[in-house]
């Protein structure tokens, strides 16, 4: 949901050419798959489209992104494990950038019941962007 958003918030400002957004998982069970469809139906109803895939993170990312950002400590835990030596990325909580001072842990909705769990995700991550 957070790369949809951010793309989304890149286009409305016309700033899509000067970022390259991605989304990749510290984990294995979801490869291959498509968003949730919580997930799906809370973007559509925010008039937000997903055209995504899961897939792992790599090596090859730690070079190729500036700012890699997760959504919770065991996410950052994950990430600063796998980083190569020497990777120039960054690796930041996205919860840190939130103006209005909330909480800084995104929890993954994917084992909640219902669509608020999603809704959360949502509104946290358009307040931080």
């Amino acid at each position: 949901m957070a790369e949809g958003i951010f793309n989304h918030i890149l286009k409305e400002r016309g700033l899509q050419d000067k970022w390259l957004v991605d989304s990749a998982a510290t984990s294995t069970y979801q490869i291959g798959n498509p968003p949730d469809d919580r997930a799906i139906a809370v973007m559509k109803k925010h008039g937000l489209s997903m055209d995504h895939t899961a897939r792992q993170i790599t090596a090859e990312d730690f070079t190729k992104f500036k700012y890699i950002f997760g959504m919770d400590k065991e996410n950052i835990q994950d990430l600063k494990r796998v980083k190569p030596k020497g990777s120039p990325s960054e690796i930041l909580l996205l919860g840190k950038y939130d103006p209005r001072g909330k909480s800084d842990i995104i929890e993954d909705p994917y084992f909640e019941s219902g669509m608020k769990p999603f809704e959360t995700v949502y509104e946290q991550c358009t307040s931080k962007l």
